[in-house]
């Protein structure tokens, strides 16, 4: 049960739940209102529609449920005060299907017309992401093509037992892909999202595999006794970060798939664990108790020296990485048997300061998009799970509710 130690960084309490305040300059962002046109109005749609605008930081979608003539133009003199009018029509005949026409306001003219489907009604809400980030394409902004993207994470469903569960941004879109035994710590395999790394308890030692989602195909990469953890991929995915605890204590080892041969990076009579490739890949970030307490260390790959990445809070037990750019969650209140406050706090590697993106609340398992723009993490509440977003740029948030309480790890990337 060593894997154990790394349940310590990754502990949830509950707090109150919070959303940030928007500070950009709101001129910065179209104004656009989405229109239903469907022969049977669906606000479930419309809703994802309205959160997927919002956080790509380019939109200020009118909250306003309205229903509308799909092929007409823009007739409603409320609509006219848009940039944009985004109509569609959806249907769930057979399978699900999504036609969008993105109108000028002012005269109506159309922009961009198109027409999604899918055979399974469940997947719908990627229709809605697609259409989305094509809208975004269209009018030529900076690519949001993350909300395609799947999330990966584990949920305990009984005592030493647990599932893995691919879901939509959103959390609208789950499917649970491993069931059975204690299966944990899934780690997409790379950019693509075929294959997934995970470690499975169901062996005398925690053991990798690499399961490949379309095709089932599991491969076994390595076991070690007392903990199996890969961390992080290589851009190329070509190599692992691994946590593993062979001799009791966990350190952080990299392993070349080509080759299979695993080095030792860290070397501290402690605990080392979550380490994630910085920068060009030459370094990582990762969580040490190397002062006593939790927080953010780097080093070099090929060098030993050790130096502290985060000055802020006495209890960093959370991190990841995007080039330069560290985000980690820090525990703000220390209490022995009530509620804990974490939040999250963006660095660099090249500076020594930090700005808060959450105020109050349980908020961790922070992780970037590929592209570093924004950040995905997981608030508690005493009234519930929720998945959060934060986009950088234009410090927009939203916030998605989890089933359940016994979400023990996530991945995005």
């Amino acid at each position: 049960m060593r894997y154990l130690l790394l349940f310590l960084f990754t502990m949830h309490l509950f707090a109150v739940d919070a959303t940030l305040t928007i500070e950009k300059d709101v001129e910065q962002r179209a104004h656009i209102a989405v229109v239903d046109g469907s022969s049977f109005p669906n606000e479930k749609v419309f809703k994802i529609f309205l959160s997927d605008l919002k956080i790509s930081g380019h939109f200020l979608p009118n909250a306003e449920y309205r229903q509308g003539d799909f092929e007409g133009g823009v007739t409603d003199p409320a609509l006219k005060a848009q940039e944009y009018v985004l109509k569609y029509r959806f249907s769930e005949t057979s399978g699900s299907s999504l036609t969008v026409r993105l109108l000028q306001a002012s005269d109506g003219k159309m922009m961009f017309k198109k027409r999604y489907a899918i055979a399974s009604t469940r997947k719908m809400p990627f229709l809605v992401h697609k259409a989305v980030s094509d809208v975004n394409d269209v009018l030529r902004y900076s690519d949001i093509g993350w909300i395609n993207r799947y999330v990966v994470f584990a949920r305990y469903t009984a005592a030493r037992r647990s599932e893995i569960v691919l879901a939509d941004y959103t959390f609208t879109y789950q499917k649970a892909i491993i069931r059975g035994g204690l299966n944990l710590f899934p780690k997409w395999a790379d950019s693509s999202q075929q294959a997934f790394y995970y470690t499975s308890y169901h062996e005398t030692v925690p053991t990798l595999y690499k399961l490949n989602i379309y095709t089932g195909e599991r491969t076994k990469i390595a076991a070690s006794e007392g903990m199996m953890v890969c961390s992080d991929v290589s851009k190329d995915g070509k190599r692992l970060l691994l946590t593993m605890a062979p001799d009791g204590q966990p350190d952080i080892y990299e392993l070349n798939l080509a080759t299979g041969k695993k080095r030792r990076v860290t070397f501290f009579n402690g605990i080392d664990v979550g380490g994630k490739y910085l920068g060009n890949e030459q370094q990582i970030v990762f969580v040490s108790n190397r002062l006593g307490y939790a927080n953010i260390f780097k080093k070099s790959l090929s060098g030993s020296a050790v130096s502290q990445a985060v000055y802020h809070g006495r209890n960093n037990n959370a991190v990841d990485a995007s080039g330069n750019k560290i985000v980690y969650a820090s525990r703000e209140s220390s209490s022995a048997f009530g509620n804990n406050t974490f939040n999250l706090y963006l660095t660099s590697s090249t500076r020594t300061d930090s700005r808060p993106l959450t105020t109050t609340g349980s908020n961790q398992y922070p992780r970037f998009s590929g592209d570093g723009a924004v950040v995905l993490y997981i608030k508690r509440t005493e009234g519930g799970l929720y998945a959060g977003y934060i986009n950088l740029q234009s410090k927009q948030s939203v916030l998605f509710p989890v089933m359940g309480r016994g979400l023990q790890s996530i991945d995005w990337q």
